[in-house]
C-alpha cells in the first residue's frame, strides 16, 4: 500500500496528464504526417519511406523522405532516395527501361476535327466512354514505352492502340513490368474502346517479345479483371484475378504460372479476398493481404509448383489493427503499414516466424500523447435472418456509461468494400467520437472478410435486405442505457450516402438527422449518367428499359431512393463533388431539390473541384465543419 501523501501525488499527477489529454480536432486531423513506405534499400540495411503533411493555410502538401534501419533506430532525412532503390524499371540487362507516356490516338476536341478554330472549346464523342472518374476523355492513352538506354528512340508498344496502360484511374507502375529474364515487358490493358469498354472490367495480362516486337495475351481465357503482375527469380509470374466480367467485386485470387500451367492459390478458401501481395525472397512461397473479421491481416500461401501438393495458406498477423500495404522484406522480417482506429499509418517490421509486429516509425507520436483516445468494441449482432454480424462501436473519449451520448450510424461505401481498422482523414471515428459521438459502423452485407455468400448478397438487392442489417446494428446498441435513443444520425458516402438517401425513407422515426456524400439517389438517371455502366449492370442488374429483366425492374422499383422521398422526415445535409463522373452531380441536387420542395431542413455544400473523394486540405476543413456544425444542429 502506497503512503496517504504518495498516493495523494499519484493522483495529483494522474489528474493533471487527463486534464492535458485533449480531443482529436478536424485542424489536428489534417496536421497528422501520412506515412507511406518506399521500400527496401538495395543493401537491405534501411526501410525507405515518405512523410506527406498537408498545410491547410496553402492548400497544398509536402513531402519528405527518410531511411531508418530495419531493425529500428533513428530516422534520417535523405534527398536521394531513387539512388538507394532498386529501379524495377530498367531490363535485368541494364539495356532498356521502361515507363508510360500519354500518346494523342482520337480526336476529340473540336480543333481536332476543324484546325481553322484552334480556339474552339468542344468535345465530340461518338461513344461512350467519354469521362471517367474526374476527367473527360481527350483522346490520349497512356502507353508502355520501351527506351533504350544508348539514346536510341524509344518505343511505342501500344503503337496507335485507344487503350490505356496504366489502367485509368488507379493503375500505376505496378501495371507494366520486366519478366525475370529481361526479354519481355508484361502490362495490363483493357483492350476494348467506347461502349464495349464502359460495360465490362475484362482486363487483361499482355506480354510484348523485344526480340520479335510481337504481342501475347497472357490471360485470354479469363474475362474478369487481371492485374498486378511479378515475376520471382525463378521466372514464375504471379497476378490478382477476378473471373467474372462486368463484375467489380468478385472474389479475388491470387495466380501464379510457370508459363504452361496457371494455379489459383486462393481459391480454396471462400473467406479470401486479396487486396495486395509479394513474393517471398525465396520465390516459394507469397504474402498477401486479404480483409478477415472485420480487419485487414497478413496471410502466406506456399506455392508448390508442378508437384501434387495443394498450396498452404496461414495467417501471419492477428488483431485489432489493419495491415494495409507490404512495403518489403528482408530475411525474416517484412516491413508491412499498419493502422487502427486511434492511430494513422505507421510502419511496423513483422517477424515471420511468430508474427510479432515492432513499430519502427513514430512520426505521429508527439500528437498522440496529447490526445485522448477511443474505446473500440467488436459487438456480435443478429440480423433479421439470423446471422451474425460484426458491428465495431466506437466510444467518445472518457466514456462514462452512466452518461447519454448521441449515436451516429456509419454506413460504409464501395459497396462491397471491407470496413476495417482503417484510419480516414474524412470519415475519422476517432474524430466523429472525440466530439462525443457514439459510432455505430455494421459490417453490413455486402463486405468481404465474412465469406463470399455474405459479400455477394447485396447484388441486385441494393436497398434489401442489407438496410435491415443496418437497423439491426443501430437498434442493438440503442438498447443500451448510454445510447440517446432521441438522438440517432445517420451518415455515409457513396453508398453510404445512397444507404442513408434509402434509410431516410423507410426508418420510421429512428434516427433525427442524416448526412449524404456523393450518394446514389435515382437508379434512372444514374443508369444514364455513370461512367462505368458496368456497375449498375451488375449491382441494378441492367438497364431500366429492359422490361424483361425482372432483376433490374426490382431494382429500379424498390430500391432507388426517388421513390420514396414523400416518406422523409428528417434533416438531411447533402455533399457532392463537382468532378465526381462516379456518382455525378445531378444525384445530390436532385436529393436537395425534393427535400427543399418538400419542406425539410436540409443543406447542400457542393465542392466544384473535388471528386469521388475530397483531396484539398480547405475543402476538406470546411466538410468537416458542415459535418460537425450540422450534428450540432439538428441532433
Amino acid at each position: 500500500m502506497y503512503p496517504k501523501k504518495l498516493s495523494f501525488l499519484l493522483f495529483l499527477a494522474v489528474s493533471i496528464v487527463a486534464e492535458a489529454q485533449t480531443s482529436l480536432t478536424p485542424d489536428q486531423l489534417w496536421k497528422l504526417g501520412r506515412v507511406s513506405g518506399r521500400g527496401i534499400s538495395k543493401d537491405s540495411k534501411y526501410v525507405v519511406y515518405s512523410v506527406s503533411t498537408p498545410n491547410i493555410e496553402t492548400d497544398k502538401s509536402s513531402s519528405k523522405t527518410y531511411i531508418i534501419p530495419i531493425n529500428g533506430g533513428t530516422p534520417t532525412e535523405i534527398k536521394n532516395a531513387d539512388s538507394l532503390l532498386a529501379n524495377t524499371k530498367i531490363s535485368p540487362d541494364g539495356k532498356y527501361k521502361i515507363s508510360s507516356e500519354e500518346v494523342k490516338i482520337k480526336k476529340i476536341s473540336g480543333s481536332d476535327f476543324y484546325p481553322d478554330l484552334p480556339k474552339s472549346n468542344v468535345l465530340i464523342y461518338d461513344q461512350l466512354n467519354y469521362r471517367h472518374w474526374d476527367e473527360w476523355e481527350d483522346g490520349k492513352f497512356g502507353h508502355v514505352m520501351l527506351t533504350p538506354i544508348n539514346g536510341d528512340p524509344a518505343k511505342d508498344l501500344m503503337q496507335g492502340e485507344p487503350y490505356d496502360c496504366p489502367q485509368k484511374p488507379f493503375g500505376g507502375d505496378e501495371d507494366f513490368v520486366w519478366s525475370t529474364d529481361g526479354k519481355k515487358v508484361v502490362y495490363v490493358a483493357k483492350k476494348k474502346f467506347g461502349t464495349p469498354y464502359a460495360i465490362s472490367t475484362n482486363t487483361d495480362l499482355y506480354a510484348y517479345d523485344i526480340a520479335t516486337g510481337t504481342t501475347t495475351n497472357l490471360t485470354e481465357e479469363n474475362k474478369g479483371y487481371d492485374i498486378n503482375p511479378t515475376f520471382n527469380q525463378h521466372g514464375q509470374m504471379a497476378w490478382l484475378q477476378m473471373k467474372r466480367d462486368g463484375y467489380e467485386s468478385d472474389k479475388q485470387d491470387l495466380i501464379v504460372s510457370n508459363g504452361t500451367t496457371k494455379m489459383n492459390l486462393t481459391a480454396q478458401r471462400d473467406d479470401i479476398h486479396v487486396e495486395s501481395y509479394t513474393w517471398n525472397e525465396d520465390g516459394r512461397s507469397l504474402f498477401f493481404i486479404a480483409p478477415t473479421n472485420g480487419t485487414l491481416q497478413l496471410f502466406k500461401v506456399t506455392y508448390p509448383g508442378l508437384t501434387k501438393m495443394m498450396p498452404m495458406i496461414s495467417q501471419i498477423t492477428k488483431g485489432d489493427f489493419d495491415v494495409s500495404a507490404i512495403v518489403g522484406q528482408s530475411g525474416n522480417t517484412l516491413i508491412v503499414s499498419r493502422s487502427d482506429m486511434n492511430h494513422a499509418a505507421e510502419l511496423y517490421s513483422v517477424n515471420l516466424t511468430d508474427g510479432q509486429l515492432t513499430q519502427l516509425t513514430h512520426v505521429n507520436d508527439d500528437t498522440y500523447s496529447k490526445l485522448s483516445m477511443c474505446k473500440t468494441e467488436r459487438r456480435f449482432v443478429k440480423t433479421v435472418d439470423g446471422k451474425n454480424m460484426l458491428v465495431w462501436v466506437i466510444y467518445p473519449p472518457n466514456f462514462d456509461p452512466k452518461q447519454k451520448y448521441p449515436a451516429l450510424l456509419y454506413c460504409q461505401g464501395g459497396p462491397q468494400s471491407p470496413l476495417t481498422q482503417f484510419y480516414s482523414f474524412r470519415w475519422n471515428f476517432q474524430l466523429m467520437a472525440s466530439q462525443g459521438y457514439i459510432v455505430v459502423a455494421p459490417n453490413r452485407r455486402g463486405m468481404p472478410g465474412h465469406g463470399t455468400r455474405w459479400n455477394e448478397q447485396i447484388s441486385k438487392d441494393h436497398g434489401g435486405i442489407v438496410m435491415q442489417d443496418y437497423l439491426s446494428a443501430i437498434d442493438n446498441v440503442s438498447k443500451e442505457v448510454f445510447v440517446d435513443k432521441n438522438r440517432l444520425g445517420c451518415v455515409g458516402a457513396s453508398y453510404g450516402g445512397y444507404s442513408a438517401f434509402m434509410l431516410a425513407g423507410m426508418h420510421q422515426k429512428r434516427f433525427k438527422t442524416f448526412i449524404a456524400h456523393d450518394g446514389i439517389f435515382d437508379f434512372r438517371s444514374m443508369y444514364g449518367s455513370t461512367e462505368e455502366v458496368w456497375f449498375p449492370d451488375w449491382d441494378y442488374g441492367g438497364a431500366y428499359w429492359d422490361t424483361k429483366n425482372l432483376a433490374a425492374q426490382k431494382s429500379y422499383r424498390e430500391f432507388s431512393p426517388s421513390n420514396f422521398v414523400a416518406k422523409w422526415d428528417a434533416p438531411i445535409l447533402i455533399f457532392q463533388g463537382g468532378k465526381d463522373y462516379r456518382v455525378p452531380l445531378e444525384q445530390s441536387l436532385q436529393a436537395f431539390q425534393a427535400a427543399q420542395l418538400r419542406g425539410i431542413k436540409s443543406r447542400l455544400v457542393v465542392l466544384p473541384d473535388e471528386n469521388h473523394w475530397v483531396l484539398h486540405a480547405q475543402n476538406a476543413q470546411v466538410w468537416q465543419r458542415e459535418f460537425f456544425k450540422w450534428l450540432k444542429e439538428t441532433l
